[in-house]
C-alpha cells in the first residue's frame, strides 16, 4: 500500500541519523514540487539504475550493496538530487510505478481527493458533515484483520451528543434538561 506524505509548506529534511537505507529520502524536482523515494534493496538499486540509465552507478562497488549506499550517503545524495532534479514529480513517479519501486508524491491535504491510489485502494471514505454537505476524507493507511479502518462517525451536529456527553460525566437527566433550560449547553 502505498504511503502519502503531506504538507502545506516545503518538506524538512530527514532527521540527522544514520538511515539503514541508502535511498530513503525526500526529493525537490521541476516545478518546485517534492517526492519521497527509496530504493532500499540491493534488487531495487538494480533496477532503479537501469530505470534511469545510471550504469556509472551501477558499476560502483562502493555502492553495490545496501550498507555501501548508507556509508555513501553523504556524497551519493546530494548527486542523486543533482540527477533527479531535472524530472517532474508525475516522472519519476511514472517511473517508480512501472518498475514496482517504493515512492509517495508529497502534496497540499486538497490534492489527495483526486489521487489515483488512495481512489483505487478504497483510501477515501465518504463523510457528512455538520452542515449537510457531502465530501470525502483520507483514510488512515492502516488494515486490521485484513480490512481498512473506515470512518467510525461524521462530525456531530451541534448539539447531538451534548445530552449523552453530560450523562457520561455523571450530570443526571434533571441536570441536564436544566442546562438546556438555562442555555447554557444546546
Amino acid at each position: 500500500m502505498m504511503q502519502f506524505a503531506v504538507t502545506g509548506r516545503a518538506a524538512a529534511p530527514m532527521p540527522e541519523r544514520i538511515s539503514p537505507w541508502g535511498i530513503y529520502d525526500v526529493f525537490s524536482v521541476q516545478d518546485n514540487e517534492q517526492i519521497f523515494l527509496a530504493v532500499v534493496g540491493d534488487g531495487q538499486w538494480k533496477t532503479f539504475c537501469e530505470a534511469f540509465g545510471y550504469a556509472d552507478l551501477a558499476a560502483d562497488a562502493r555502492i553495490a550493496t545496501n550498507n555501501g549506499r548508507v556509508l555513501a550517503r553523504d556524497w551519493l545524495i546530494p548527486l542523486l538530487r543533482k540527477r533527479l532534479a531535472a524530472h517532474s514529480a508525475t516522472a519519476l513517479s511514472a517511473v517508480f510505478e512501472q518498475h514496482g519501486l517504493p515512492f509517495a508524491p508529497i502534496t497540499d491535504p486538497q490534492h489527495l481527493f483526486d489521487d489515483p491510489h488512495l481512489q483505487a485502494t478504497g483510501g477515501l471514505a465518504p463523510m457528512e458533515l455538520p452542515d449537510g454537505r457531502q465530501t470525502q476524507v483520507p483514510l488512515l493507511p492502516l488494515t486490521l484483520a485484513g480490512e481498512r479502518l473506515g470512518l467510525r462517525l461524521d462530525p456531530p451536529k451541534l448539539g447531538e451528543h451534548t445530552d449523552a456527553l453530560l450523562q457520561s460525566l455523571g450530570y443526571t437527566a434533571d441536570d441536564v434538561a436544566a442546562l438546556h433550560a438555562e442555555g447554557i449547553v444546546l
